[in-house]
């Protein structure tokens, strides 16, 4: 049997064979597009220049978001939330549960937690032996606990979560909008060249497949999209989505919803000006988060402050 690190190995470079091959087709998409449309087949010069511009800015933006939620680390618990070495050994020698949870109880009472297990419980995970700040958990893919996880994604070879949302929502909507104007901008060549309007060049070959591959694209990327806008609107990961939260008080799908414009900025930031860009503007700093209980205690906190004589 091969050893258990060229297992791991083989792993790791098989799981980037989904970006290599977006990769390719971006290339070829590229080509495609500016060599064998623009420069072989669109006789107007004026078209071609608009088309090229537009295409670029759509291409850069689209590879630069791509970069950014691929190679950005997913961010993992701080050492606060590691239990110190006597409270661990004990945990370690404990065989009973109820044991195990009482340590962790009393490692928690500092710590700034708000959810729970199914069963009440505190949330730890013994593979990375932390207690696991809200939102967090571990993924089995990366092997590590992950901040305000959201899903591990293939086609980015990474997690999704709190470092990289923000870029991971920018891919989609760049890549949509890549698509699109490739699809609206090919269409009218695309039925030229499959009514023979047009002579038969290499070029043909590449407009027709290139329509659509950018109209498949379209359709898969258009309901992924939607759907994690949804997800940003309420403040919930897809974890969230299919399983609620528990909090003190009980399981809450809408635990953490803010009203529509703060859930938006917890993932965007306050300044509206750097939102399309893919650069890290989220808020907080991934460990704590505000929940309707807290922002609910504290208004009513100020109110009665407000009051006091």
């Amino acid at each position: 049997m091969a050893p258990t690190h060229v297992l791991r190995c083989c792993q790791r470079g098989l799981a980037w064979i989904p970006v290599i091959f977006i990769a390719l087709v971006v290339c070829w998409s590229y080509y495609a597009y500016v060599v064998e449309l623009c420069i072989f087949t669109i006789p107007s010069i004026g078209e071609k220049i608009v088309y090229l511009i537009f295409f670029h800015l759509s291409f850069i933006m689209f590879v630069w978001s791509y970069w950014k939620t691929i190679f950005t680390n997913p961010a993992n618990p701080s050492k606060e939330f590691c239990l110190p070495k006597a409270e661990k050994e004990r945990y370690e020698k404990e065989e009973r549960p109820e044991s195990q949870q009482e340590i962790l109880w009393r490692a928690a009472t500092s710590l700034p937690l708000y959810t729970r297990t199914g069963a009440g419980a505190i949330r730890y995970c013994d593979r990375c032996q932390v207690i696991k700040p809200d939102r967090c958990h571990h993924c089995s893919a990366c092997d590590m606990c992950v901040l305000k996880m959201d899903h591990h994604c293939p086609w980015v070879n990474n997690c999704v979560g709190f470092s990289n949302y923000k870029f991971f929502i920018l891919f989609l909507a760049y890549s949509l909008v890549y698509c699109l104007f490739i699809a609206a901008t090919v269409l009218q060549y695309f039925i030229k060249f499959w009514t023979n309007e047009l002579p038969d060049t290499q070029a043909k070959f590449h407009v027709l497949f290139l329509f659509f591959v950018a109209a498949m694209f379209c359709i898969s990327i258009l309901s992924l999209f939607s759907y994690h806008l949804w997800l940003v609107g309420k403040n919930r990961s897809t974890i969230e989505a299919f399983r609620a939260p528990v909090f003190r008080t009980g399981s809450d799908k809408n635990g953490f919803s803010l009203g529509f414009r703060k859930n938006i900025a917890q993932v965007f930031g306050d300044q509206k000006k750097y939102w399309l860009l893919p650069v890290f503007t989220s808020q907080g700093d991934g460990l704590t988060f505000p929940t309707r209980l807290v922002t609910a205690d504290a208004e009513q906190a100020t109110v009665t402050l407000s009051h006091m004589p």
